[in-house]
């Protein structure tokens, strides 16, 4: 399978994803906008969000993935078949406490997380009421990841890249259609979030048995695999989601700000997520498998040249959407969410955020391209120990910045924090020389940088001013904006092709 295609066929899927996502969230801001009920609404959702990316798609995927290719390339079929069985048995009887604890723990959870909603009446009530219903998602998602890691290391990138527009659609028939039926209405976007969570896991299971690896969930605790992950996921719950568990300590700066403020990081936070989840996740998501198995080969040499190829094209796609999301903040925040209830102020306060995220966005990438370039060679420890030292310094800097920069500080320690965390995996691979550079960076960098200054140039003539974005129609709004948009990734190929890159440059095939 060539690799490039693999990346545009998971990248479409998500694509489609992305843009439901923020159909999603054009409706909750027109329906809910910013206040109270969805301050204590994204607090409730980003705990199991924050799970999910924690044990789900972090911890667990970059555990489990390696070692299910290990078995199927060492192995042969009927030891995979048992470490599936046996890992699907004991995760979902530890997901399955895991829920009721949070269920039955939500009060003292909201009061960590978000400790500022008590000092306003009836939104730390409202928020416990919500917790409690969104909260199992974490069960249902995390045997999706299950069963997503299983397809995308035979190959199947498709079904677990399209997986999530579910919640989506989800979200959408809840916001429009059930919210007149909740007391109070935001209850329905909790709901949301539980049928969401149980379509995706029904989507997967046709699929896994279409290859034969349905789980049959045959408890045993003591299976050599399953300790093997067990003893990688803990580490790696760090290691893999350091800016997620930065994500929650913001929100407990946020709580002691003005209302509105976790609501507006929250927009901020789904526009920097469409690049990091169409570039980086994408990425990793095909770079794992085949990173794994070089490792299974000891192909040392060709371990290193894809990881190369990962971070010239993390580069080429990552740079120009940083800038991107700078100079075109209020178009996009305007166009997106500018409708009901979602105000002027509103549009201004989460530009503020989405700046401060484009700073951090290269490194927001680059870790998810980096990090599997550890844990394909199942070493938890080292990016541990660079993932500690980042949340120690983006805490920092979160006291740092958090006065003089109110919500966008918190952004920006983020953003900068995963800088400092790529800088340092970076560093790690090429100090173990498990990655070293292949010839032509600087040329590539020279070249890099002068199609981005292009683009940006372009953007910046085209997109007009802030206020002139707010004072024309919404079909007004998004026609504009498509147009800035087409025209500054014209000038950004344009200037490659001129540049002399060429798509087959890009091309490599996946390990065999």
């Amino acid at each position: 399978m060539n690799l490039l295609k693999a990346l545009a066929t998971v990248s479409s899927m998500t694509l489609i994803s992305r843009i439901l996502g923020f159909v999603r969230d054009l409706v909750i801001a027109r329906v809910f906008g910013a206040g109270l009920a969805t301050d204590a609404f994204f607090v409730a959702f980003k705990l199991p969000n924050l799970l999910r990316r924690l044990f789900a798609e972090g911890a667990f995927s970059q555990a489990f993935v390696p070692i299910l290719a290990e078995y199927k390339n060492r192995r042969g079929e009927s030891d995979t078949r048992l470490l599936v069985d046996h890992v699907a048995a004991f995760l979902a009887l530890a997901l399955f406490v895991v829920t009721l604890i949070g269920v039955l723990a939500a009060p003292l959870i909201i009061y960590v997380t978000a400790p500022g909603f008590a000092a306003t009446p009836g939104k730390f009530e409202l928020t416990v009421s919500l917790l409690r219903i969104t909260f199992p998602y974490v069960f249902f998602i995390s045997l999706v990841a299950l069963a997503g890691g299983i397809l995308n290391t035979f190959s199947r990138f498709s079904v677990p890249a399209v997986t999530p527009t579910l919640l989506n659609l989800s979200f959408i028939a809840f916001a429009l259609w059930g919210a007149p039926h909740f007391d109070p209405p935001v209850k329905a976007l909790a709901w949301a979030v539980f049928a969401g969570g149980v379509a995706q896991l029904a989507l997967q299971v046709p699929f896994l048995a279409r290859i034969g690896l349905l789980p049959r969930f045959k408890f045993r605790p003591g299976d050599e695999g399953v300790r093997r992950i067990l003893r990688q996921m803990g580490p790696a719950v760090f290691g893999v989601s350091i800016s997620q568990v930065s994500l929650v300590i913001n929100v407990i700066f946020a709580s002691f700000l003005v209302t509105g403020s976790v609501s507006w990081l929250y927009y901020a936070d789904r526009l920097m997520e469409f690049p990091v989840g169409l570039l980086g996740v994408a990425l990793g998501t095909i770079l794992l498998p085949s990173l794994s198995k070089y490792h299974a080969e000891r192909s040392a040499q060709q371990y290193s040249e894809l990881l190369d190829w990962g971070l010239r094209l993390t580069l080429l796609l990552a740079a120009p959407a940083a800038a991107a999301l700078a100079l075109l903040a209020v178009p996009l925040v305007a166009t997106l969410f500018h409708y009901g209830a979602f105000g002027v102020e509103d549009v201004y306060a989460t530009r503020r955020a989405v700046i401060a995220y484009s700073i951090g966005l290269i490194g927001l990438v680059m870790v998810k391209v980096l990090a599997p370039g550890f844990y394909a060679r199942q070493d938890i420890r080292t990016p541990v120990r660079m993932a500690l030292a980042t949340l120690a310094l983006t805490q920092l800097m979160n006291f740092a910045f958090i006065w003089p920069l109110k919500h966008a500080g918190l952004a920006l320690a983020i953003g900068l924090g995963a800088c400092f965390n790529a800088a340092l995996l970076l560093r790690g691979l090429c100090r173990r020389e498990i990655y070293r550079p292949q010839p032509g960076w600087p040329v590539f960098l020279l070249k890099l940088a002068i199609a981005v200054y292009a683009m940006a140039a372009m953007l910046w003539l085209a997109c007009g001013t802030d206020a002139s974005w707010l004072a024309i129609s919404a079909g007004a709004r998004a026609l504009q904006l498509t147009g800035v948009v087409a025209l500054g990734a014209a000038t950004y190929f344009a200037a490659l092709w001129l540049l002399g890159f060429r798509p087959g440059d890009f091309a490599r095939r996946a390990a065999g």
